[in-house]
């Protein structure tokens, strides 16, 4: 049964079955709120807490996910697998659309001959 996932950060909604993982999902509908790391419980790249939503999880490395983490929602998104629908927090760097930051500026110049150089 498929479950609507919202990525709080970015906005990005997509859907998951039961049987697939947020990150599994996440990609398959290619989206990139979530940073992604190797996609097995152990680097901790795609930390996110869950803020709504009903989940269970897999195996994850309590060197990157502390039961004391787990028992507030932050859990890994590789190893997490709704059964709701589900609103996340990205805990990782978030990739932004590319663009200006805002208040960035800088300038240099270009010289036309040597002597200016």
């Amino acid at each position: 049964m498929p479950h609507l996932i919202t990525i709080e950060n970015s906005g990005e909604r997509f859907t998951g079955a039961d049987s697939m993982s947020v990150l599994a999902a996440m990609e398959q509908a290619r989206c990139r709120g979530i940073p992604v790391g190797c996609r097995n419980g152990g680097c901790g790249a795609c930390k996110v807490r869950v803020t709504s939503g009903r989940y269970r999880t897999g195996k994850m490395s309590r060197a990157v996910v502390s039961v004391a983490d787990e028992a507030t929602g932050c859990v890994l998104a590789c190893k997490t697998y709704p059964e709701s629908d589900l609103g996340v927090e990205a805990l990782g760097r978030v990739l932004q659309p590319a663009g200006p930051r805002p208040g960035a500026s800088f300038s240099f110049v270009i010289p036309r001959s040597e002597k200016e150089a």
